[in-house]
């Protein structure tokens, strides 16, 4: 049986240590605009002119610092209700969600919050559209990413806990109403949550070593991690949670704010085992609950199978096995002997060597962007205001005329793509590497995405104005226009060829103009925002 524990073996203790080593060294370092650039395209929502100067300021590590210690920058759901939302005639609609979660992922100040408030949302997924039975559907998906951000820089096992209380990810995995089994009607209790709990937000599919490669049997086949009577049992634990209303009334939003709440009659009372382990009989609800989440985060698989998603929502899509068992390192103890500390996860991310090496081009190295973040790398560069505070980006889920993805709308529990998606009869799958968000890049949504932003660059989505100030002094020359472009904006990563192309295409439009120099800067962002190499963050 190949079942290596790394976290045993001196030669992976001997790379952590140069890993923190490099890390802060580096952060010591002069950064380049480049770097920072590149730095802030993995860590924030996007790079601009001030927050490049703060990373060449602090270094990597001490921008890091400063981002953990910015206060939250107000909750989604407050939002809504200041904008009035919350009356009635609102309640069967989703009228209010898509511009209160645009507004915080294009203007928050806690660029990094936000980042890993959306990666987690990719991971712990719930959807706008599945949440069912209540009406209230913008307060409800509001309510849950204001959750996400809370604990983005808390214990992995905590937010474990408030999700599975969550209302929203009860609606969604629909274990809300579940009861315990009825031999006389033969209804058991709904496995949803049980198994995507496992499979999607904890320990996944396969036994992995912490380096996150699979364990193998003798005969070279993966070791699963549960069987159907493992989701059997965990499911068990799930019954008997519903929405905490007050005297039933649900004519405001506000019982989607408060955990579920534990209905004895309807909960499990007998033991329930999973994962070679029990809960014992007896325990209320909220107590199974936690007891049963405690065995399943005790699991070895937590640390290597969340540390590798989240490397791949923030850096790389093909990160080494060094790579991903120091995040998991991280994961496991953060220093103090903490476990789950997702501040300490995040910076081993984003300090590794892997992560800030200068050699772009290596092997592996890089990911597709996502299109929400094509975007917002764009509103962060140019700094993207709404005068009305309407924030009218929309619903961008249309591959064919928008951004074929948007925030907390995934058309599944599988998220927009999966982690281990391989693009078929590709480079990338003879290589044997993975490529997770090409799962939705296709001919339609390249045009839809180019248009759409086409329209945003132009000013023509809703009263969304960015400010190209610091481009106008440059427009007349087209080559100051796309170095300054170049290397806010794609962190020094458009080739020669791409250069050549978007600068002789700048070149041939009139100047001479406040309005001709505003129509070369459009130009200018929407060809480099649309170069290969822009779109594919090295």
């Amino acid at each position: 049986m190949n079942a290596t524990v790394l976290s045993d073996s001196p030669a992976p203790t001997l790379a952590l240590g140069a890993a923190l080593l490099g890390a802060s060294g580096r952060a010591m370092a002069a950064v380049s605009d480049a770097e920072a650039a590149r730095f802030l395209a993995q860590a924030s929502m996007g790079a601009s002119r001030a927050q490049i100067a703060q990373v060449q300021s602090l270094g990597y590590a001490g921008w890091l610092d400063a981002q953990f210690a910015m206060p939250a920058s107000g909750w989604r759901w407050d939002w809504l209700v200041a904008k009035g939302f919350n009356a009635v005639t609102y309640k069967n609609s989703e009228a209010g969600f898509d511009p209160a979660v645009w507004r915080k992922l294009l203007v928050s100040s806690d660029t990094l919050r936000q980042r890993v408030t959306l990666a987690l949302s990719e991971i712990l997924v719930t959807s706008i559209g599945g949440l069912v039975g209540a009406g209230w559907r913008q307060f409800s998906a509001a309510a849950y990413m204001d959750l996400l951000e809370a604990n983005a820089f808390g214990n992995y096992r905590t937010l474990l806990g408030q999700v599975s209380t969550s209302a929203a990810m009860g609606q969604y995995l629909t274990y809300r109403g579940s009861r315990k089994a009825n031999p006389a009607t033969g209804a058991h209790p709904d496995e949803n949550y049980a198994r995507e709990l496992m499979q999607l937000f904890t320990i996944g599919l396969v036994q992995l070593n912490q380096d996150g490669t699979p364990q193998t049997g003798k005969v070279g086949a993966p070791l699963y991690t549960y069987t159907q009577d493992d989701i059997s049992g965990l499911a068990r634990i799930f019954t008997g949670w519903d929405f905490d209303l007050a005297g039933g009334d649900t004519s405001t939003p506000d019982f989607l704010r408060r955990p579920m709440q534990q209905i004895a009659a309807r909960h499990e009372s007998g033991a329930s085992s999973f994962l070679g382990k029990s809960v014992p009989a007896g325990l209320g609800g909220a107590d199974a609950l936690n007891a049963a989440l405690d065995i399943i985060y005790a699991h070895p698989n937590v640390g290597p199978f969340i540390g590798r998603q989240l490397i791949q929502r923030l850096v790389c899509s093909n990160p080494s096995p060094a790579y991903v068992w120091r995040v998991a390192a991280a994961f496991n103890n953060d220093g103090t002997g903490a476990r789950g500390n997702l501040r300490a996860v995040v910076k081993a991310v984003l300090l590794d060597p892997e992560a800030r090496r200068s050699d772009a081009a290596a092997p592996g190295q890089g990911k597709l962007r996502e299109p929400m973040l094509r975007f917002l790398a764009w509103a962060r560069a140019y700094e993207v205001k709404s005068a009305s505070d309407a924030w009218a980006v929309g619903n961008t889920s249309d591959p064919a005329s928008k951004l074929g993805q948007s925030p907390l709308r995934s058309p599944s529990v599988f998220n927009f793509f999966r982690p281990g998606y391989v693009p078929p009869n590709s480079g990338i799958a003879s290589a044997g590497m993975v490529a997770p968000e090409f799962q939705i890049a296709n001919e339609t949504s390249v045009v839809g995405y180019v248009n759409f932003m086409q329209r945003a660059v132009g000013g023509r989505l809703g009263d969304l104005a960015a400010d190209y100030a610091s481009l106008m002094p440059l427009a007349e020359n087209g080559n100051a226009l796309l170095a300054e472009i170049n290397t806010v904006l794609a962190a020094g990563q458009l080739g020669a060829e791409s250069q050549a192309l978007i600068v002789g295409a700048i070149n041939a439009m009139a100047r001479g103009t406040d309005a001709a120099r505003l129509n070369r800067i459009r130009a200018a962002l929407t060809l480099a925002l649309a170069a290969p190499d822009f779109v594919v963050l090295k």
